[in-house]
């Protein structure tokens, strides 16, 4: 079956990331203590008023206050925040949501930083390596899997390919694709 996804970036490490980037703080906007968001993520029900972002290598926890959209950008304000000055110290700041606050999914979906790590293997048994990146393409995803001898495998992420993704087994099963290894 194929995976259906949610776009969420973190730092793949094998294990659960304990937090997941959201977006990036830009520069402080007017003088009432508003803050822009470039936005990594499509779970935008995450920056909405009351919930807790963390901002920074620390992790500061904020609650969110308001937000409202400027062109592609989101204006945060955070409560306690209200002066510009303290605000700009943000800048270029992640925002990062814990992963236990996610939102849960069916269980057919997954969230992309859950595959990193997984052990991929042919239908018919071969171990081909562990999916170290996911390329976001505009057709669909392509799947980097490295091997142990340090090849990389390029995999679409496609209903066709992608048979089966077991988290609690930590694999993923592929079809027999003929083309792996030959050729280039």
């Amino acid at each position: 079956m194929p995976h259906k996804n949610k776009q969420l970036t973190g730092s793949p490490q094998g294990s659960e990331p304990v937090y997941l980037t959201l977006g990036k703080l830009r520069r402080a906007h007017g003088t009432k203590g508003e803050i822009p968001l470039e936005i990594y993520s499509d779970l935008l029900e995450l920056l909405s008023p009351e919930q807790v972002v963390y901002v920074g290598e620390t992790h500061q926890a904020y609650t969110i206050q308001e937000t409202r959209w400027k062109n592609e950008l989101l204006l945060i304000k955070f409560k306690g925040l209200s002066d510009r000055d303290i605000v700009s110290k943000l800048t270029n700041a992640f925002v990062y949501v814990r992963t236990d606050q996610l939102p849960s999914l069916a269980d057919d979906e997954f969230y992309l930083y859950q595959l990193i790590g997984l052990a991929v293997y042919e239908e018919d048994g071969p171990y081909l390596g562990r999916l170290t990146e996911i390329l976001r393409t505009g057709a669909n995803d392509v799947y980097l899997v490295e091997s142990d001898a340090g090849e990389e495998i390029l995999i679409p992420a496609i209903e066709d390919v992608i048979l089966e993704i077991d988290l609690e087994r930590g694999t993923i099963l592929v079809s027999k694709m003929e083309w792996y290894g030959e050729g280039a």
